[in-house]
């Protein structure tokens, strides 16, 4: 990392035609990943990753520039010319630097780069046999490890001077099963921010017989019925609809524009009375937990959502100044290259007090999805479409056939307010989330929740 003459120097040089505010954030990140397609080892990639990017405040405005080359030289002129984009009278200074202790809420047993690849891959080979040997129709598998250990320094105009260590690792295993005429596929993703304890945690065999249940399940099923029918959506991954659909409308990067649904419904209800939600940053191990953001700010939990009720947004420090609010730990980016703003961390629907079996028999007709695939999502208004990745029929109180092609098509709004039943068998699930400061680890979660009518796209 930098010394603190040389930041300071940098950030004073930055503030010197009349910002109002300057940071630097210095990255250094190793990483590694492994990819193995049908048994075999594909590509086995390491790096590093190193830079600074640079950001300065002129009242609303905002001027971001990044380099690798970290150099006294580089760095002044890197902000002389961002500085460069502004010009005015007077403008900030650059504070003594409080060296602000993190405290590491996340320690790791075994560093992934301790375990030597052979271990790795022999975690892969279990998974791809796994996979295969659980029916003959599971034609191909593609299976993933990727860890990384991020160090960050987080610097200001306004003294603070953060550092941080992250460690995460990720595990990708899917499986594709088909016959003559199609294909269906099955995934599981886990990952946490730990070592590779963690992956020790894991059964292999059972992500790759799992995974291959999934597209084996589906390949053999009907194609699902259309209409507009209650909807029960399973624990884990069916929190992708509330992140997508609902938790990027209370992130400030749109609220500040109007850009969303939610924009100016504080403390409005826009929810049933059952639904309560969070995004917690603090959740020990947790894929998408952080010590402090990438403002420098430790993580937190905010209450999103109580009893129906919108209590909070998701406030990074720039779009925080616009709407006069307080930051709320939630500036994260995926690196140097990117400037920060509102993200998600781990976001999910709280436990509500209904069994499994209660939701499931209270419903006489509809679609059970146990697993959500990908979809799209305009966040200005909530309108979203999203595939089920594995589905069922629910007649008479009780899962029945499962069924293909089944597409959830709505408005987050919508779909909180039509929520009438939530479990108690809360469930997170990891993905990465892309937005305009890049991709960065979040996990989704929710317990079974059953909403009472949703339009259901399908074929038959």
């Amino acid at each position: 990392m930098l010394n603190s003459a040389l930041v300071k120097d940098v950030l004073h040089q930055a503030l010197s035609t009349g910002g109002d505010f300057s940071e630097l954030f210095v990255e250094n990140k190793r990483g590694e990943s492994l990819l193995m397609r049908n048994g075999v080892l594909e590509e086995a990639v390491s790096g590093i990753t190193y830079g600074c990017g640079l950001r300065i405040f002129n009242g609303g405005n905002c001027v971001y520039a990044y380099t690798n080359d970290t150099d006294r030289d580089s760095l002044l002129r890197l902000a002389t010319q961002a500085a460069a984009a502004i010009n005015k009278d007077g403008g900030g200074q650059v504070l003594d630097f409080d060296r602000k202790d993190v405290p590491n809420a996340h320690p790791i047993r075994i560093q992934h780069f301790d375990v030597d690849k052979k271990t790795k891959i022999d975690l892969l080979r279990t998974a791809h046999a796994a996979a295969m040997e659980h029916d003959s129709a599971v034609s191909q598998t593609t299976c993933g490890y990727a860890s990384s250990v991020q160090n960050v320094l987080i610097a200001n105009s306004e003294g603070l001077w953060a550092e941080d260590t992250r460690v995460r690792g990720r595990a990708t295993i899917g499986a594709i099963a088909s016959n003559a005429n199609e294909k269906q596929t099955g995934g599981l993703n886990p990952g946490a921010l730990a070592g590779f304890e963690f992956m020790e945690s894991l059964n292999f065999a059972d992500l790759g017989a799992e995974a291959a249940r999934i597209a084996v399940t589906m390949l053999r099923a009907d194609h699902c019925p259309a209409g507009t029918f209650p909807v029960i959506i399973d624990n884990g991954f069916g929190g992708v609809i509330f992140h997508e659909a609902c938790g990027h409308s209370v992130e400030a990067t749109g609220i500040v524009k109007g850009a969303s649904e939610f924009a100016g419904k504080l403390g409005q209800k826009i929810a049933a009375d059952c639904v309560n939600a969070v995004d917690d940053g603090t959740i020990q191990g947790a894929w998408g937990s952080i010590n402090i953001d990438d403002e420098g700010m430790a993580g937190q939990k905010n209450v999103l959502i109580k009893d129906g009720i919108l209590t909070s947004y998701l406030v990074d420090k720039l779009n925080g100044q616009k709407m006069r609010m307080a930051p709320t730990g939630s500036g994260r980016r995926e690196s140097y290259r990117f400037a920060p703003t509102s993200r998600m961390t781990n976001t999910f629907i709280c436990n509500g007090t209904h069994t499994t079996a209660e939701i499931i028999s209270a419903t006489e007709y509809g679609l059970y999805a146990a697993k959500m695939g990908g979809g799209s999502v305009n966040p200005a208004t909530g309108e979203f479409n999203f595939a089920v990745l594995e589905g069922y029929m629910v007649r008479n109180g009780k899962i029945a056939e499962p069924v293909r092609g089944a597409t959830l098509i709505g408005k987050g709004g919508d779909v909180l307010m039509n929520i009438d039943m939530i479990g108690n068998n809360l469930e997170r699930a990891q993905g990465i989330c892309g937005s305009v400061s890049g991709g960065v680890p979040t996990d989704v979660g929710q317990p079974m929740l059953r909403v009472k009518q949703m339009t259901v796209g399908g074929r038959s």
